[in-house]
């Protein structure tokens, strides 16, 4: 039933020309807005839980799969080296800045966070999906493969 709402609910806001994945979201929260301690069992919510959760592993499996196949058709540009390394110093300072700054501020309200929390949330996700699935929806040309190069999990 949930997959259901998700892909009829997605279908449905293209339809009408709105966002499908706002759609989505909205009917995440009207399902866990009732209340499913009354509405489920707790092994049928288990189960839900497990469901989704193998449903997320698939896809990004799938994602990840066809990102290698599209490593294989890739022409890397010879001059792609300096933006990727720019790149990689960009998104690791303005990380640092989202972590770093709100976890200096927390110090002002007695809530430290220790410093060896930090580095790894500054670390972490470096190669997000999103990103990769972006960049394959650009049109083919010099531009893609630039953003592909920059963007991938190498």
């Amino acid at each position: 039933m949930t997959l259901t709402l998700v892909s009829g609910g997605y279908a449905l806001a293209l339809g009408l020309h709105m966002s499908g994945p706002l759609a989505v979201a909205t009917a995440e929260i009207m399902i866990n807005h009732t209340d499913r301690q009354e509405a489920m069992s707790a092994q049928k919510r288990q189960s839900l839980e497990w469901f989704r959760e193998l449903i997320d592993e698939i896809l990004n499996a799938l994602l990840f799969v066809l990102v290698g196949l599209q490593v294989t058709v890739i022409k890397l540009p010879r001059d792609a080296a300096a933006p990727a390394i720019a790149s990689i110093v960009v998104v690791l300072a303005a990380r640092l800045l989202s972590v770093g700054v709100p976890s200096l501020a927390l110090r002002l309200f007695r809530r430290p966070v220790e410093r060896s929390g930090v580095v790894p949330l500054t670390w972490g996700g470096q190669r997000g999906g999103i990103s990769v699935a972006l960049a394959l929806s650009v049109p083919a040309g010099p531009e893609r493969d630039l953003l592909l190069t920059l963007t991938m999990p190498w």
